[in-house]
């Protein structure tokens, strides 16, 4: 079982427009960029690939999928993460789990998991403004329709 688990959901006219895995590279690619390879490699450091590739998104490995989700998997020397985004109607979901492989992890993933809390939030509204703009790009301006921006930790 996981010794850490947390969940934001962002509701989205858009939501469904995009899968799962778009949403999860506009998340980790587009708004974590630079800054959130930083704290995955550096802070956490987690093992992603370097190279982009079909099969991970941000150097995070594509564990699994279905029609609705995507789930994210990396790990470190000291705990093992999972991040799975789920798409239903006008929400998009994203929930972490953390297990702690080692000891160490107890004392290291509380402090960070802080800013995690703090920053995925952000992360999701960069993600909506991201693919909201590259719908309206897509489609002719009078079909457009706005999207809302209505955010709560799921609890």
């Amino acid at each position: 079982p996981p010794d850490y688990v947390d969940l934001f959901t962002v509701t989205t006219s858009g939501a469904a427009g995009w899968s799962p895995e778009q949403w999860a590279r506009a998340g980790f690619e587009d708004a974590a960029g630079l800054r959130g390879q930083f704290v995955w490699r550096v802070l956490v450091g987690l093992r992603l690939e370097h190279r982009p590739s079909l099969d991970r998104v941000a150097g995070w490995r594509i564990a699994d999928r279905g029609h609705d989700w995507v789930r994210l998997d990396a790990a470190s020397r000291f705990l093992t993460a999972q991040v799975v985004f789920h798409v239903d109607g006008e929400q998009l979901s994203v929930a972490t789990f953390i297990r702690y492989d080692r000891p160490t992890a107890a004392v290291l993933w509380p402090p960070l998991s802080a800013g995690h809390r703090r920053a995925v939030p952000g992360l999701l509204r960069h993600a909506v403004r991201a693919l909201s703009t590259r719908s309206s790009v897509a489609r002719p301006p009078a079909r457009r329709r706005p999207a809302r921006q209505g955010m709560r930790p799921s609890q």
